[in-house]
């Protein structure tokens, strides 16, 4: 983690939805590492509260918030509630997501609109707010995470790279509607990445089988693992900081060399 002066978040307010697991957790702490005080927003209560806890006993700033994206009108009292007490949001990261495994025909009524309330109408929601008070501060970061799935087509992931691509497309729309207001906006595209997500799937669905699907899933990726939420987190702190200020409107793959 960088200790030479570069990358600092300080006075820096930071939103990270889905920050109570996985690669959310990862940037809230990373984050809250180089100086910022997070907002650590998740559905689930007590895992975005052990989050914080964590960082503050760690020495940083953070507090919970339980959040469902997908209510606008939650979501827009929430983040006004978090601009009014840290005076203002300087960096919001678009983390909260789900998945869904099947093909066009595997994929039911009710599992694409979950998908996309969460994945789509979710990332819209922190979008409206967060630039609603990135605008008078002519300044800000918006990190969404999209996926390698919305760069190139995965098998049987119909719903998940649906929602993806358009994570990816409202990113581009973003940056270059506000990029005269000061406000970026970036997205980053990982491959498989080692969450308790993955390994709750392999139990639930490979029992017995965890260790050789686990193998089949990091070899998809050339490198022959799959990522880490701290390299995640890692390139999430470059386009919050300053030394990106010149970067809008991107998509970073972190993909282990899927793409090359």
């Amino acid at each position: 983690m960088p200790t030479d002066g570069l990358f600092r978040l300080d006075g820096k307010t930071a939103i990270v939805t889905g920050a109570g697991s996985g690669i959310g957790a990862a940037i809230a702490r990373r984050f809250a590492a180089q100086g910022a005080t997070v907002a650590i927003v998740d559905l689930n209560a007590a895992q975005g509260s052990a989050v914080a806890s964590g960082i503050v006993a760690a020495g940083g700033h953070a507090r919970a918030f339980e959040l469902d994206v997908t209510d606008q009108v939650a979501v827009d009292a929430e983040f006004d509630a978090i601009a009014a007490e840290y005076g203002g949001i300087q960096v919001m990261v678009n983390c909260a997501g789900i998945s869904h495994i099947g093909t066009i025909e595997a994929t039911p009524a009710d599992a694409m609109e979950r998908l996309f309330r969460v994945n789509v109408l979710g990332v819209y929601h922190g979008l409206q707010a967060a630039i609603r008070h990135m605008k008078p501060a002519g300044a800000g970061s918006i990190i969404n995470l999209a996926s390698i799935a919305s760069l190139i087509g995965v098998a049987d992931r119909f719903a998940y790279s649906m929602t993806k691509g358009a994570v990816l497309t409202m990113t581009k729309s973003v940056a270059i509607d506000y990029v005269a207001m000061g406000i970026r906006c970036n997205c980053i595209c990982p491959a498989r990445i080692h969450t308790p997500f993955v390994d709750g799937f392999l139990t639930a669905n490979y029992p017995g089988r965890e260790a050789e699907m686990f193998a089949q899933l990091s070899a998809y990726q050339p490198m022959g693992r799959m990522g880490t939420p701290d390299e995640v987190a890692a390139l999430a702190l470059y386009l919050a900081a300053d030394e990106s200020a010149f970067v809008t409107g991107q998509a970073f793959p972190l993909d282990g060399g899927v793409l090359r």
